[in-house]
């Protein structure tokens, strides 16, 4: 078998726990035949099963693992094999209690996985015990294609004594031993919290100081990038040129992945891996909207500045609620694909009969019988599978005129100074709602984005003709003043309340508001408070529709009183008879480009348009955007320099429109039966058939939860 460091076609499976059998069954043939019949090639393994792999210290039995990969060679099958090091085994927590994370809720207790921490040295020393006999045993085998690093890995909020002892070396480090500077920087003389003596360094459970415990924060951040570098660089100590590293990253979470992950620089961590991996979990049913999968792919991409990802795990069955109807599976596929994934794999195969994840549901369920799912993932994996179409469809490049700039600095700091009451109460909306605010109105655009660190180098602003800073809270003064060079210099600039309020520490700037850029806003603001019953009058355009607002568009969570220069537009005022004074959005020309300011939270209707208006003004045409509330647009470049347009169905409803792009149909839509297979038989004249050549402007049609992807030149 021949595998490449990038895989060189679209890897399709799914994880696969032959550990986790019933007890005396032995489904290992029939599971790889029945992978292999709807074009399954990788498998991921090994990951969770410390436990079964090491029984004992330095008892090791690898007997589950060889069965699977010699079988998988057998039936052509790669395999990315786990270093087990996310879920400790007993006799590691029982010898070494302090491997299980304290945290501000006190120790952890075993049972649960990611309970660890991993700074402990008992912790590091068995683990690389068990990555460098595991993958030493396993790196020669002809199926192993690649290696995961841990799984989903985080801090796990733990303030040990390891984690507290190397934060203080690393704060005498920062400030060269010099008390007097970090009590400056982070205003310690607040409520005595001030420190005149390295040994009288208090301990952080109970901090209360939001600077020092952001760079708390900052340096738990680091050790997650420095512990997935060590494993990394053990595995590399034995791995073939051929294989790759990855991880799979994950995101904050509401019952399903939705922003910016608090316990991981994504952009740093990701240094360490090959290719950058991502978990992807979304709402299914009737509440797929798409937003989610192409979030988790448009950072995954961005992680590693545009480089092609994949999707190590994604629901089949998932939680209950998430059962798909009949075409989401292959819709959601797709929609992986679309974001520049290189691959796309379920958790899992065959569901749990016993614990925590019993009913996460796999492509089979407990019976391992065909069902709808599993017939459907064999669309997906034979259309992938035909001559032709994994090239096409791999690999893609983007090439967006729009980013989205994140910080990991502000959501920590917003976490304790919430948006709507200034403190860590969790009452109302916090960070990552406000990042998903700005990239739900792009994705229902059909404007597609990149991310960007707020340290992103001046070069890279550049590339983008339209940049956004939501909630950008902590900045420090070099990217102010990058900022303010790309607006001068042609950029456009939208940026949100509470942003550029602080700086790197959480230490709020003593002057007028935003700091240093006033004169590219064109306003400043002193005061701010929650709403009640405001609501936002559009003024300053010949259109007042053209501004993006409606009368009855409301304010939410804060409203800042902004004071607009005489050469600004204010594009909206507030409706409120004590407010009304002040304006809510604005813009503002500087140098050869312009700067736009919203104070207040907007409804998603309002962000929508207000980003549509800016979008335009920008001089951005994005090829999907006149489409947007009917079909959504993906696009990149294939390695033969084909156009690749995916269009997407993500309702019930059939609808109709005009084709934006135009090319050969290398996928086309489907119906799909309630049993998981393609329904044959006559379509409609609109309906793309494959291979059809499609026209740009020519009406087409997608039915319920449909999808078709168009290749082409130019």
């Amino acid at each position: 078998m021949t595998t490449m460091k990038k895989p060189d076609h679209v890897l399709y499976g799914a994880a696969y726990y032959d550990e986790y059998m019933p007890s005396g069954l032995d489904r290992l043939e029939t599971d790889m035949t029945m992978m292999r019949s709807i074009g399954i090639n990788v498998i991921r393994i090994a990951e969770s099963t410390w436990g079964t792999c090491e029984s004992q210290p330095g008892v090791f039995d690898f007997s589950h693992v060889d069965r699977v990969l010699d079988a998988a060679s057998r039936h052509g099958i790669d395999v990315i094999v786990g270093t087990p090091t996310y879920a400790v085994p007993t006799w590691l927590a029982a010898m070494h209690p302090d491997v299980m994370a304290d945290t501000p809720r006190g120790r952890g207790s075993y049972g649960p996985r990611q309970t660890m921490d991993i700074v402990s040295p008992a912790y590091r020393m068995h683990a690389e015990r068990v990555i460098r006999t595991l993958v030493g045993h396993v790196a020669s085998h002809p199926a192993v294609a690649g290696y995961q690093i841990d799984n989903e890995t985080k801090y796990y909020d733990c303030v040990s004594h390891d984690m507290q002892a190397l934060f203080v070396k690393h704060l005498q480090g920062r400030f060269g031993g010099d008390l007097g500077a970090m009590n400056a920087a982070f205003g310690l003389d607040y409520w005595s919290n001030r420190v005149d003596a390295w040994e009288d360094f208090p301990d952080m459970t109970a901090c209360v100081n939001a600077s020092l415990l952001g760079e708390f924060d900052r340096f738990r951040r680091a050790q997650v990038a420095s512990f997935l570098a060590w494993q990394a660089g053990i595995v590399r100590e034995y791995a073939r040129a051929d294989q790759f590293i990855t991880q799979n990253f994950d995101f904050d979470w509401r019952g399903h992945s939705y922003g910016v992950q608090p316990y991981v620089d994504h952009f740093k961590a990701a240094g360490a891996v090959d290719i950058a991996g991502v978990d992807i979990y979304h709402p299914g049913e009737d509440d797929l909207t798409g937003k989610e999968i192409a979030f988790g792919g448009d950072m995954a991409r961005s992680m590693k500045d545009g480089a092609n990802y994949l999707v190590v795990e994604t629901q089949a069955q998932g939680q209950p609620g998430w059962l798909p109807y009949p075409g989401q599976l292959r819709l959601q596929a797709y929609s992986h694909l679309a974001s520049g994934a290189d691959g796309v794999m379920y958790w899992h195969w065959h569901s749990i009969h016993h614990s925590f994840e019993t009913y996460w549901k796999g492509l089979l369920g407990h019976d391992f019988e065909p069902n709808p799912t599993y017939r459907e993932a064999g669309v997906v994996g034979r259309e992938i599978a035909r001559p032709g179409v994994s090239s096409r469809v791999a690999h893609l490049r983007k090439a967006n005129r729009v980013a989205i700039v994140v910080s990991n600095a502000s959501l920590s700091a917003l976490d304790r100074f919430r948006i709507e009451t200034g403190f860590p109460d969790g009452v109302g909306p916090d960070y990552n709602d406000i990042v998903r605010d700005v990239y739900d109105a792009l994705f229902d655009l059909n404007v597609e984005c990149d991310f960007l660190p707020a340290d992103a180098a001046a070069a890279v602003l550049r590339r983008y003709d339209l940049i956004v800073t939501p909630a950008l809270y902590c900045t420090s003064g070099e990217f102010i003043e990058e900022l303010r060079d790309y607006v001068h210099d042609g950029g456009h600039l939208v940026s949100t309340f509470r942003s550029f309020v602080a700086d790197g520490d959480a230490g709020v700037w003593h002057d007028r508001a935003p700091h240093r850029l006033t004169d590219v806003f064109g306003m400043s603001y002193g005061q701010f408070t929650r709403p009640r019953d405001v609501g936002l009058r559009p003024t300053g355009m010949d259109d007042p529709h053209d501004s993006g607002l409606v009368r009855d568009s409301g304010s939410n969570a804060i409203i800042e009183l902004v004071n607009a220069d005489d050469d600004t537009t204010v594009i909206a005022s507030y409706d409120h008879y004590a407010w009304g004074d002040y304006s809510a959005i604005t813009r503002h020309a500087f140098g050869r480009g312009w700067a736009q300011w919203i104070g207040t939270r907007l409804d998603a209707p309002a962000m929508t348009a207000v980003l549509g208006q800016a979008v335009r003004s920008a001089g951005l045409r994005p090829t999907g955007m006149g489409l947007s509330g009917t079909v959504s647009v993906r696009e990149g470049i294939n390695g033969a320099g084909e156009k690749v347009t995916f269009l997407f169905n993500y309702s019930a409803r059939t609808v109709r429109f005009d084709s934006p792009a135009g090319g050969e149909v290398v996928i086309a839509p489907e119906t799909i039966s309630p049993s998981g297979e393609v329904v044959p038989g006559p379509r409609s004249g609109s309906a793309m058939r494959l291979a059809d050549a499609v026209v740009r402007g020519e009406r087409l049609e997608l039915g319920s939860w449909g999808l078709a992807v168009i290749a082409g030149k130019g």
